[in-house]
């Protein structure tokens, strides 16, 4: 067959080597290589390293390998060689000539388009798509690749590619121009994506659907654009009206009004998911955990509780555990401890697990809004699920038993502590005894020996409230047992 392999780079491509490209350009991406995968195999690793090592040259490097490849093998090499661009096409052209009759896999054809491109090597890497045409090897995945390196250069003009698709036999179709689209939005090159629907409409009568304009939107979200995003979306009802199924587009554009930090991101927000609502369209849940966090900041309870109703209990989304979490926080913080309890039932039951974070926070909403049985029957499923309390909840929720003379959740409370060693021991133990001393003055002895047996320091205020207890009941022999210890350790 006649040889249709990519043309060798010029001596000046070899020169352009990733290392010297990031010194020049910052922004010239650091590729994957076969040090990033511990569990290559021997021989794939073995060709990586050839192509890695800067051999003068690689085709008699190779030769003395010895090794035999597949196109499986050629593909794992390149994946793992865009760093070495030279090298990675030498041995595309070595297996092709010595194993595999210049029969590679339409991805291997792919991979060299890729890395060229990725390397700014734009004519060798035209050179090759000639050649895949030629052997009738061209797809859109093979455009794809070569937008998104057109489109990381500022200097290349990814649409000319496409208005030349017809050039390589390629159809200049809707899905060619949402791939174009796509590269443009990643490289944020939003503006030119924008520009390239008039001139796809006008050069091939290419129009845009849903999933254009969702890609566009998104790329609005990415550049954080509201006033673009309105414009976008106004084209988009123009042109293709409402569609229930372009939900993407939807999440986009309201997630980027809600996050643009607009005095009125909130209120414009939800007016355009009126607009939505009545046309029986809806965005996704991208949006819902972006409006519950912006309601949070609002303090805005009811159209939180509002978009839950809609989203969860109506549409039937699972929330996650940062979307419970936020209206757990959003009606605590707005004084309704009663509630919150049930978002950790419902947790439960949709099979999303509280961790220790979201535990500490109902806990600490309960203990401050005083609803100390519902707190303490939440402290027993913590432990019982094996998390524990945080320092400054320790420190309150015992304060707070023993302040209303709970002394069974006080005291289990004080034996969870223990246990697990969870700070503030001393300040704790003491008020535990200090506490303890005028109700259970035997329960008080004892953790304060206890204490004193652990070296967990009792201050000489706390053994001089127990001996004037002890005292009145007669007891001074107890005193003067706990003071020897104390004096001990």
């Amino acid at each position: 067959m006649p040889d249709q392999r990519p043309k060798r780079p010029s001596d000046s491509v070899a020169a352009a080597s990733p290392a010297a490209k990031r010194a020049r350009d910052p922004s010239a991406p650091a590729f994957p290589t076969y040090r990033d995968a511990p569990d290559l195999p021997p021989k794939i690793r073995l060709l990586c390293e050839i192509l890695a090592s800067s051999a003068p040259d690689v085709d008699a490097a190779l030769d003395d390998a010895d090794v035999r490849v597949t196109s499986s093998d050629v593909e794992q090499v390149l994946r793992f060689s865009y760093a070495h661009p030279r090298a990675a096409v030498a041995f595309f052209r070595w297996a092709g000539h010595r194993h595999l009759r210049h029969q590679h896999s339409p991805y291997s054809w792919n991979l060299v388009v890729d890395l060229l491109g990725k390397n700014r090597l734009f004519e060798p890497m035209w050179d090759t798509v000639s050649s895949m045409r030629t052997q009738g090897l061209l797809s859109l995945a093979t455009f794809a690749s070569v937008f998104s390196s057109l489109a990381a250069n500022p200097a290349s003009s990814p649409l000319r590619a496409f208005v030349e698709l017809s050039m390589y036999g390629m159809d200049r179709d809707t899905p060619a121009l949402n791939s174009l689209l796509s590269a443009l939005c990643r490289a944020s090159r939003l503006d030119d994506a924008r520009a390239a629907i008039p001139v796809a409409r006008a050069e091939a009568g290419t129009r845009p659907d849903a999933d254009s304009y969702a890609i566009l939107l998104e790329g609005c979200e990415a550049a954080g654009d509201p006033h673009v995003a309105r414009e976008v979306f106004d084209e988009m009802r123009h042109v293709i009206g409402f569609d229930p199924a372009n939900v993407p587009a939807y999440d986009s554009f309201l997630t980027t009004l809600i996050s643009s930090g607009s005095s009125t991101a909130l209120m414009d927000a939800m007016d355009y998911l009126a607009i939505l609502h009545r046309q029986r369209c809806s965005p996704g849940e991208k949006f819902f955990r972006a409006a519950l966090a912006a309601h949070l900041k609002a303090r805005e309870l009811r159209g939180a509780v509002v978009l839950w109703n809609d989203f969860v209990v109506r549409r039937g989304l699972i929330p996650d555990k940062e979307m419970y979490s936020t209206m757990i926080m959003l009606q605590g913080t707005l004084g309704h401890p009663e509630v919150i309890v049930e978002y950790l039932d419902e947790m439960t039951f949709d099979g999303v697990f509280p961790d220790a974070d979201t535990y500490n926070m109902v806990f600490q909403f309960l203990l401050k809004g005083r609803k100390l049985r519902e707190a303490s029957a939440i402290f027993s499923e913590m432990v019982k699920n094996e998390f524990w309390p945080n320092e400054a909840n320790c420190s309150l929720a015992l304060r707070m038993f023993l302040d209303t003379r709970d002394w069974d959740s006080g005291i289990k409370l004080w034996k969870c502590m223990l246990e697990n060693g969870l700070p503030p021991l001393e300040e704790s133990g003491n008020m535990l005894v200090s506490k303890l001393k005028d109700e259970r003055l035997p329960e008080a002895c004892k953790y304060a020996e206890d204490m004193i047996d652990r070296r967990i320091k009792l201050s000489s205020s706390t053994m001089s409230k127990l001996k004037q207890c002890l005292m009145k009941v007669y007891k001074g022999h107890i005193h003067d047992h706990l003071l020897r210890k104390w004096k001990a350790h």
